[in-house]
């Protein structure tokens, strides 16, 4: 392709990126709704066990995303870019809305959660070939020394796709009840995702294959065996593993403390209300998108190595600092109560076992506009409070509504925490593309690319809130700041390995 020429490649990232969006929405649904989702296909005996179950659920789809990667990669590197992720898109999509439809635990019991795990590895396997897919099919398009500017327009997808997600939950809450959502109205993201992929559907078919890729088949130079040539020829397979540890697990430690451990922060640790997390969250999304172009166009002038190792570093040094001002800015221990105006209700609910609960709710308000609603509930037996190892059954859920000003706090908060997200994020496409020749591509640029995100980065909810969960239990004061230990030792060790290993401008990359 010639150095000038951009033709239709805005068709060809139009059609890469909506599909990769969809996915990046059908992903992040579960995650997003995990809150929910907890008392549906969970035993409801302990919330803090089914939360941490739904946290590994959604672990699952990131661990099988490398075996994604080396199915599909085999697949784009034999018969092309195009029909292998359209298969991918429509995998995703039918896991999607099916998760929508599973009945309850309390409808089909254990086969609730086996059937969402099911579904949930699927979609693991469908974003484990789409990715690098969508990444080769752009570079592939792009100009000779744009294509950081042209593959960072698919890096915003993954955000993108988050914060639709996020839309679509705030719209479906504000349309209906609290008691409708929670008793049907979670399911509609899921089924919505379903009209999303059959446009995007629609608009890839329509597409042509990638020309390089195009031009090496022609030529009898496609790969007869990826995934060997990939990872059993030693030169490759050492790229493989810088591509890894030198890059990607840093990233994706980054990106999922930026925006997904943020918002599991916020709704469980913070215990702020979850529209505002949402909406707020939302906010700082839009404001650090733009971004992911800037720092991508900056790589294709300086280099991709500096930028990505800045954004580590910057995240390793920053996290601690960040979320301890989180955390301290909403606390209520720093706050006024307006004694005068707290509220006590007591009263007796049937639950859905025929049996009666206690309620209490306490309602506080504090002189800088914040608002606590605490629900305490006493589960009850024969009358009396039902003892479970040793101690009467009460769980308690608190909610804060926070004021203006601190929520702009958190917003400029977590766009700090965006702004590593795209330093890191924004150049790592046309990075990975570069470091492989076009017959292996595929193969080798998406298994690097989904153990980094999706082991490392995808376990990252479900290890962050077990260290933060484990240190409160053992009554540490900063217990909210273990959590961050993971991302910062995780994207320490890249930061080490891509400053000695990776060159800045390799006279060698790839076309």
């Amino acid at each position: 392709m010639s150095t000038k020429s951009t033709k239709g490649i805005w068709k060809v990232i139009s059609a890469s990126s909506m599909g990769t969006m969809i996915e990046w929405y059908d992903f992040y649904i579960f995650g997003s709704l995990a809150v929910v989702i907890s008392t549906k296909f969970f035993p409801s005996d302990n919330p803090t066990a089914a939360f941490l179950s739904t946290l590994a659920t959604f672990a699952a789809g990131f661990v099988v995303r490398p075996f994604g990667a080396l199915f599909f990669g085999r697949l784009g590197d034999l018969i092309g870019r195009k029909y292998t992720f359209m298969v991918t898109l429509l995998l995703m999509g039918g896991a999607t809305f099916l998760i929508g439809c599973i009945p309850s635990y309390e409808t089909i019991g254990f086969m609730a959660p086996l059937l969402v795990l099911i579904l949930r590895l699927l979609q693991g396997l469908a974003l484990g070939g789409e990715y690098g897919g969508a990444a080769t099919y752009v570079a592939e398009h792009a100009p000779v020394g744009q294509r950081g500017y042209w593959t960072s327009w698919i890096q915003t997808t993954a955000t993108v796709g988050l914060f639709i997600s996020l839309m679509v939950i705030l719209a479906t809450r504000n349309i209906l009840t609290p008691e409708q959502f929670d008793e049907w109205g979670w399911r509609v993201p899921f089924w919505v995702s379903i009209i999303m992929v059959g446009v995007s559907y629609i608009i890839r078919k329509n597409m042509h294959e990638s020309p390089v890729f195009a031009k090496a088949k022609s030529e009898g130079k496609t790969s007869t065996n990826p995934l060997k040539e990939s990872f059993g020829n030693r030169y490759n397979l050492k790229f493989v593993l810088l591509a890894l540890f030198g890059a990607t697990m840093g990233q994706g430690v980054v990106w999922y403390t930026g925006q997904f451990y943020a918002m599991s922060f916020m709704k469980t640790v913070m215990s702020i209300d979850s529209s505002q997390v949402d909406t707020l969250l939302g906010i700082a999304l839009i404001i650090g998108t733009p971004f992911f172009i800037v720092f991508g166009w900056l790589s294709d002038k300086v280099g991709r190595k500096y930028i990505m190792m800045g954004g580590m570093l910057m995240a390793i040094l920053l996290y601690r600092p960040i979320y301890k001002q989180m955390y301290e800015t909403t606390s209520v221990k720093n706050k006024t109560e307006i004694v005068e105006k707290t509220t006590l209700l007591a009263e007796l609910k049937e639950n859905k076992k025929q049996t009666s609960d206690s309620i209490y709710t306490t309602n506080k308000e504090y002189t800088d506009g914040t608002k606590l609603v605490e629900i305490k509930t006493v589960s009850l037996e024969n009358g009396v409070a039902k003892i479970v190892d040793g101690k009467p059954k009460i769980e308690t859920k608190t909610t804060i509504k926070i004021n203006s000003s601190d929520n702009w706090a958190l917003i400029f908060l977590v766009f700090v925490q965006v702004l590593f997200v795209t330093m890191v994020y924004g150049p790592i496409a046309a990075f990975l593309v570069e470091m492989f020749p076009v017959k292996i591509r595929y193969t080798s640029m998406s298994l690097p690319y989904h153990v980094g995100n999706g082991i490392f980065g995808g376990l990252l909810p479900a290890i962050s809130t077990y260290f933060v969960t484990n240190a409160k239990d053992l009554g540490h004061t900063e217990f909210y700041l273990e959590g961050l230990w993971y991302p910062i030792i995780i994207a320490s060790v890249s930061f080490i390995i891509g400053m000695v290993y990776i060159k800045n401008k390799d006279k060698n990359a790839h076309v």
